[in-house]
């Protein structure tokens, strides 16, 4: 319950005003890899961006985005396994390099640039202030989200809210 309500304001902070890429959707997908029965964790990341891209604007890239996050959810699967802080915060930096190459590599194959080895550069230098806004909102939202579980979890596992949060 507790993972899901921590999604839930994830989501509403997309449609919230913030800076280019400063999103919380990759902190999401790690901390439903993470937190969530694995048929959900993958679930949640997909819809949360098919119900943000469509209320905000549908384009030629979505597999692209959609794409990465699934792959970063596989990312938060690991650290499941290896659970640490520094594993997070390795996570998190790793998921913002994740989508940095898979969603420019869409937008150049979708023909933003021009289809060359020169496009493609491109595509990636003029894509740098994303992903640096991009990693901050990861690491940012990774903290709120795992600090907040694991200050809750701590303070109620051993009272009967734990059957209910956790």
């Amino acid at each position: 319950m507790l993972a899901m309500i921590l999604i839930l304001v994830g989501i509403l902070l997309r449609f919230a005003p913030h800076e280019p890429n400063f999103t919380p959707v990759a902190a999401i997908a790690i901390f439903s890899g993470v937190y969530l029965n694995k048929k959900y964790s993958f679930l949640i990341p997909l819809a949360l961006m098919i119900a943000s891209d469509l209320a905000l604007g549908l384009h030629n890239v979505v597999v692209f985005t959609w794409g990465s996050f699934i792959v970063v959810t596989f990312l938060g699967l690991w650290v499941k396994k290896h659970k640490s802080v520094s594993r997070i915060f390795a996570g998190s930096v790793i998921s913002s390099v994740i989508f940095y190459v898979i969603s420019n590599f869409g937008v150049w194959l979708m023909g933003w640039y021009p289809r060359d080895l020169t496009g493609l550069i491109n595509c990636y230098v003029m894509a740098l202030p994303f992903l640096r806004n991009f990693t901050l909102g990861t690491l940012v939202y990774s903290a709120v989200f795992f600090g907040a579980y694991e200050l809750v979890a701590r303070s109620v596992k051993e009272t009967k809210l734990a059957k209910v949060l956790l």
